[in-house]
């Protein structure tokens, strides 16, 4: 139980605090229960999806349901139910390995598994009244039940609260009659249970109801066609009407006007969760092209050997691995800070809502990072099958086209760009997160002569250590200006955001990836993880460039004169190697092991 004692890192904090790599967890450090999960999944995953992989693709949506009853019955529907609700009761990290797991299979399933779980079931377990959790949640837990989240609407996206679906209370008090109309449902064709947001009265906030749907007894519910869609073909995604269904008081899902905050708390477990989905499916695909690679000869030679090529599979395995780093540190994080509130004696409930709710920040970062690291991968995956990666008898193109929800599903990527950064700047406001204190020292540093000393780089990671405290600094001298020249009308000014917004990811993805080479060559030797260490090397080099290309739009986009050449000397010192790594070198090497063991071996 020492994770509880020791001091855990706040959400955001990771910025101005410098973590040990013994602070870290890794997928290195899963527990003998972890890895059996995981086997357990796996075998599931290529026994009952992947080899229905044309079914899934024809739009078989009766297999998406019986598949899904599979899980339910394997017990995977409930990893993170607790036991007294007919769940497994495993802790956070378990539950992304089970999601991570079974994702990876088919976009379709990953979809109807994450609808169930995540924003079906989760929303009764963590805001419903005792009542309301023995009545239905053991119903989800086993997949007796499925469940659907109906918080879209025609005019209400990406601005959840706005929704124009209405709740009316009965006379009587006894019952609400609901109307409006929801869309991009999933899992509506059959689900026997939906998770509805509706407004009451004038109410600034929406509110949530759990609505039971019977086909047979519909209650006015009717269900839209089934959506055809780019990807995710046999995902059942349907426009859901009601009209005057009827809802028993009771069924209200915590507090009048609570919506939002549930559906706000219920899409932070939904971002680091997406971002578990697309790790193995990243593994997959590059697999995949991996072994085409090594067998496709041209000019009498294996793609494989071609420096082109090498270059993307080294790139596909190095952000695969960020993103395993930067996934399963977080998702430790939350599970640490949840056991902590548990031990405080919060609820189950209040624990693992504060408990998610206080790492927003990251849940947000992974989601923006992995989401478009995957469809990176999938990308580059139909490059290297060239032709053949074109045609639908290849696997390669439904991973394309199941991979581009990923960067719209629970707010777009572009909504959690600007969130992370409001986050953040909204904890450093309320003094949950000290960023005054050092972006003030970064200010008056850029004031000062630059030391000329020349460190010892002698200790693995020495230098790169360094740069991930620069990078950390450029953070703080761009977002400290932008607000000390916006203060609070900085939200109105979502470019800049945006730019922020991909350098706060970058510090975060490139040091965890960082910290989990170091804290593993440090237990199994540096020789044995030669490749993990070229690839932090690599992820770092490549951030930094992102970094340092951000930087610079931010800076000449809101500061002029004196302040702009300051702060441009100051990128331009944040961003500077002392020894630059030789990057072609640390992509064959990477490329080199990949082809040694033909599959993903990190």
């Amino acid at each position: 139980m020492e994770t509880i004692n020791k001091e855990i890192l706040r959400g955001g904090q990771f910025l101005v605090v410098e973590t040990k790599c013994e602070d870290v967890f890794t997928p290195e450090d899963f527990s003998e229960e972890q890895i059996m999960m995981k086997e357990a999944v796996k075998e599931f995953t290529e026994r009952e999806i992947i080899a229905h992989r044309d079914r899934f693709e024809a739009k078989d949506y009766a297999l998406t349901e019986e598949v899904m009853k599979k899980a339910g019955e394997l017990g995977f529907l409930g990893v993170a139910v607790p036991e007294e609700y007919g769940g497994m009761g495993m802790g956070f990290v378990s539950t992304m390995i089970t999601c991570e797991y079974i994702s990876s299979g088919n976009g379709s399933l990953s979809t109807a598994f994450g609808a169930h779980t995540g924003i079906g079931t989760m929303p009764i377990t963590l805001y419903g009244s005792e009542e309301q959790k023995q009545k239905y949640v053991p119903k989800l837990a086993t997949g007796e039940w499925m469940g659907a989240y109906c918080l879209t609407e025609p005019g209400a996206g990406s601005d959840a609260n706005s929704g124009k679906t209405m709740a009316e209370l009965s006379a009587d008090g006894t019952s609400y009659k609901i109307n409006g109309q929801k869309m991009w449902i999933s899992n509506a064709g059959f689900c026997n249970l939906m998770i509805v947001f509706a407004r009451i009265e004038k109410d600034k906030n929406i509110t949530g109801f759990i609505v039971e749907y019977d086909a047979a007894n519909p209650n006015g519910i009717t269900l839209g066609e089934e959506e055809h869609k780019l990807g995710i073909r046999a995902s059942s995604t349907r426009q859901v009407f009601f009209n005057d269904t009827v809802v028993p008081a009771e069924n209200m899902l915590s507090v009048r006007g609570g919506g939002f905050k549930i559906a706000v708390n219920a899409l932070n477990v939904g971002r680091i969760k997406l971002a578990a989905a697309c790790l193995d499916s990243q593994r997959r695909v590059l697999e995949t092209a991996l072994k085409y690679a090594t067998e496709r000869k041209q000019f009498n030679t294996a793609i494989a050997d071609f420096g082109a090529i090498k270059s993307k599979l080294a790139e596909m395995a190095t952000n695969t691995y960020a993103g395993e780093s930067a996934s399963y540190r977080a998702a430790k994080n939350i599970e640490d800070r949840i056991a902590m509130r548990i031990a405080q004696g919060n609820s189950h409930q209040e624990a693992e809502l504060k408990g998610v709710e206080e790492y927003a920040i990251e849940c947000s970062i992974l989601k923006v990072t992995v989401s478009e690291d995957v469809q990176a991968c999938a990308d580059e995956g139909i490059q290297i099958f060239g032709g053949m990666g074109f045609s639908e008898e290849t696997p390669m193109e439904a991973a394309w086209r199941d991979s581009r929800i990923a960067r719209i599903y629970e707010g777009t990527n572009e909504i959690n760009r600007m969130l992370s950064v409001g986050m953040l700047i909204k904890k450093a406001m309320t003094g949950h997160v000290d960023l005054l204190g050092p972006a003030t020292a970064v200010a008056e540093e850029l004031m000062g002569i630059p030391s000329f000393d020349t460190p010892d780089y002698s200790q693995l990671f020495a230098e790169e250590k360094e740069m991930i405290a620069k990078l950390k600094k450029v953070f703080l001298m761009v977002a400290g200006s932008a607000i000390q020249k916006y203060g609070a009308e900085l939200n109105s000014h979502q470019q800049l955001l945006m730019t922020t917004a991909d350098i706060l990811n970058e510090v975060y993805m490139a040091e965890s990836t960082l910290l989990r080479a170091e804290k593993n060559a440090k237990r199994f030797g540096e020789e044995a993880q030669a490749g993990q260490i070229a690839m932090a090397k690599l992820y770092l080099y490549n951030a930094v460039d992102i970094i340092a290309k951000n930087g610079k739009e931010g800076i000449i986009s809101f500061a002029e004169g004196d302040e702009q050449r300051m702060l441009l000397m100051g990128l331009k010192r944040f961003t500077k190697y002392a020894n630059y790594p030789n990057v072609i070198e640390l992509r064959n090497f990477i490329a080199e092991k990949l082809k040694a063991e033909n599959k993903y071996c990190f």
